[in-house]
């Protein structure tokens, strides 16, 4: 059987969502190793969950032989992109930029090879636009923009609604001209992004055919969303985070265990580098062997951003939390209708009121499945309501409750 061109491979774990002149970006990349860049704005001192999917493809064409260029958004960062935005994002300085690139290098070590003749090279846009000549821009490069195609972008919508500024505005044409200085100096072919990047990634590849005369190809993946729609990677406490200092390895592994049943395939699918056909077995079910898989999901994942390490600390720890460390840890049934964890925490750990049962969470004593819940109205997942689940009051006392 021959092999499988990298975009076929990407299209069947359902991750390319759109992308132009298909049929020949594909000879190209058969043809022999070529660059590709894949742009990171510096707006956090740590890479999220939202960026897994971006670092997942470049490991992916790296492993087929192709260069990858990771964009470090020091210049644009200095606007702000108002891509799938309704604010204006606030202004950073170059301290504080230069010190979450520092950050990104070494988070992104774990996916993407650097210390190699033809590794990733890492670049940032500060480097060509903070020295740039705005008449001399004007002339070369926006002259080749139409103002009435640019606001029908869908980056540009929702901030129509609120008032969009001229900053903002300008972005399209920064990262459009980031482009086209790496096709200039490395032969960068193809800019790959999120699905909410399309119209940017888009614009860089027409600008390079008008200027160059040159192909060039844009490509962006889906998003990391729930089978809701809703974008994956934001707990009670906020982001999920790849640095343990800011998300636990153990909180890592917890989120992905308890992902809705419904995500599992899809999450595997982008996330993981296990053959579709073991995918497929191992989330064929629709019962409480899923968790199984769950639980393969989650270690697989803290495995390659944390380490081995730590994956196995997490899975330990997981399965300790589970069991109590005990053969005799009490179990509980509640009714369908109970949702909430403070009323679960009254009926099963005999807490003597709701809101003693607030108190409780608001200090940080208790969790559900070993994460520590934060807020005092929080509700029991579908999975949990599902599956069960193990609750933890204080340091010993752990309940497994099932719903019935």
């Amino acid at each position: 059987m021959p092999k499988m061109n990298i975009i076929d491979e990407l299209r069947a774990r359902g991750l390319v969502k759109q992308t132009v002149f298909e049929d020949d970006l594909k000879k190209l990349l058969d043809s022999g190793p070529q660059c590709f860049y894949i742009g990171f704005d510096p707006t956090a001192d740590s890479l999220h969950v939202g960026h897994f999917v971006q670092l997942i493809v470049a490991k992916r064409l790296q492993e087929a032989g192709h260069r990858p260029i990771i964009l470090i958004g020091g210049g644009t960062a200095m606007i702000g992109d108002p891509s799938g935005r309704t604010d204006l994002r606030s202004m950073m300085t170059r301290e504080t930029i230069q010190h979450n690139v520092d950050c990104f290098k070494k988070q992104m070590a774990r996916f993407i090879r650097f210390d190699e003749k033809d590794g990733a090279i890492v670049v940032d846009n500060a480097d060509w636009l903070l020295g740039l000549n705005y008449i001399d821009f004007l002339r070369e490069i926006g002259s080749c923009f139409s103002v009435n195609k640019m606001l029908t972008a869908e980056c540009y919508k929702a901030r129509m609604e609120k008032g969009l500024t001229f900053l903002e505005f300008n972005y399209m044409l920064m990262q459009s001209y980031d482009f086209l200085v790496l096709n200039r100096k490395y032969g960068c072919v193809l800019q790959c992004g999120g699905d909410d990047q399309w119209s940017n990634i888009l614009a860089g590849a027409d600008l390079i055919r008008r200027k160059e005369g040159k192909d060039a190809f844009a490509i962006t993946f889906g998003l990391l969303t729930t089978s809701e729609g809703i974008k994956m990677g934001k707990t009670a406490k906020g982001a999920v985070w790849l640095d343990p200092a800011k998300t636990s390895p153990y909180d890592f592994f917890q989120y992905w265990r308890n992902i809705p049943d419904a995500d599992v395939n899809k999450v595997f699918r982008f996330l993981t580098f296990l053959p579709l056909e073991e995918i497929d077995e191992l989330t064929r079910y629709n019962d409480e062997r899923m968790n199984a898989a769950k639980e393969r999901l989650a270690y697989e994942l803290t495995l390659m951003v944390h380490g081995k390490d730590a994956a196995e600390d997490a899975l330990a720890k997981a399965k300790a939390a589970f069991s109590g460390d005990s053969d005799n840890m009490p179990s509980a049934v509640i009714p369908k209708d109970m949702t909430q964890i403070a009323e679960v925490l009254v009926a099963v750990a005999k807490v003597p009121s709701k809101s003693e049962a607030r108190r409780l969470i608001q200090g940080g004593g208790v969790l559900v499945d070993g994460v520590k819940v934060t807020d005092i109205g929080a509700e029991l997942t579908d999975s949990q309501r599902a599956n069960g689940f193990v609750l933890q009051k204080g340091k010993k006392n752990f309940f497994k409750v099932t719903v019935e």
